[in-house]
């Protein structure tokens, strides 16, 4: 399968190592079975599987394995049979209706049902507002949308933003040049691409306007089509702000807004614009809603255990 002769390299990570076993197969042998079909090259590095060969090819198989693992999830098993069945459906499956997202570096699957349901929304609506706390996958996601959207064509630009709380966004106090004043906000964003696009190609892009990284504050004003626009830490906004931003959204253009209501550190009795957000656009059509809880966190599992015991202390003070 695949007629594209440019070689890549595919990398898949998985976050329940106990899955692993039964995916890999005895001896490796499911993977060897994907080898064959395709054929590539795969080998595996603790819970990291990387996967070499021609670039169709590997998508496919980064699909395939990845459509096995939320099998095992579900807590199905699979054999040879269902390995032929997650090959052909990735090779024709539509991408609009898969579970996972294609970026430069790797293919980033669904690691919960929500983050399926999250993925599933960020291509089906033109707004997206996820709400939830840390670890949930909200921003990681919603940047992996916003690559893959660019890899593939689809839109000209990825714009991150942040509010600079913390700066009340008087960015003009803070010493430095601006990228030094801002660079602080949004270096999570700057990671998160990194994790997607090689290092020389964020920085092109950055340098062409194709990716842009920058404050709430410098989206006034502007008209944003043919892009990707993510608002992250949106629980910081104002309903003033949020109003502002959303009304930024140009022809051909995405919008998501990720953010923590647990997390507010907006002056006390200012409302969060996330929040206002939620209430006054629920129902309308061409809007998605995704409500991450403790239960989906996905990073270590000591991150969950913190969430909760938090929770709990709130709950009885």
């Amino acid at each position: 399968m695949g007629s594209n002769n440019k070689q890549s390299t595919t990398y898949l990570e998985f976050e329940d190592n106990t899955l692993l076993i039964e995916l890999f197969g005895s001896q490796e042998a499911n993977l060897k079975f994907v080898e064959k079909e395709l054929p590539v090259t795969i080998t595996t590095r603790g819970n990291q599987v990387v996967i070499q060969g021609e670039e169709e090819n590997t998508r496919i198989a980064g699909h395939a394995l990845a459509s096995l693992y939320l099998h095992l999830q579900e807590g199905k098993q699979i054999d040879t049979t269902d390995i032929i069945v997650a090959i052909r459906q990735a090779f024709e499956k539509d991408p609009h209706e898969e579970v996972f997202l294609t970026t430069k570096r790797r293919v980033i699957a669904a690691r919960s049902r929500q983050q399926a349901a999250y993925i599933r929304a960020l291509k089906e609506n033109e707004l997206v507002l996820a709400e939830g706390p840390a670890g949930t996958g909200k921003t990681y996601l919603a940047v992996a949308f916003g690559v893959e959207m660019m890899m593939t064509g689809q839109m000209d630009r990825l714009i991150l933003s942040r509010p600079a709380v913390e700066a009340g966004e008087k960015l003009g106090f803070l010493p430095g040049d601006i990228r030094e004043k801002v660079d602080p906000y949004l270096r999570p964003l700057y990671d998160a691409l990194h994790d997607m696009l090689p290092l020389e190609q964020v920085t092109k892009k950055i340098a062409l306007g194709e990716i842009e990284v920058a404050p709430l504050a410098f989206m006034r004003g502007r008209t944003l089509s043919d892009s990707v626009i993510i608002l992250d830490e949106a629980q910081n906004v104002t309903e003033v702000q949020m109003k502002m931003f959303l009304t930024r959204l140009g022809n051909n253009s995405r919008m998501i807004v990720t953010g923590d209501l647990s997390q507010i550190d907006l002056p006390k009795g200012t409302p969060s614009g996330l929040q206002d957000a939620i209430t006054t656009l629920e129902g309308m059509r061409g809007v998605g809603f995704i409500n991450f809880t403790e239960r989906d966190v996905v990073r270590h599992p000591l991150v969950s255990r913190i969430v909760r015991a938090y929770e709990r202390k709130k709950a009885n003070s």
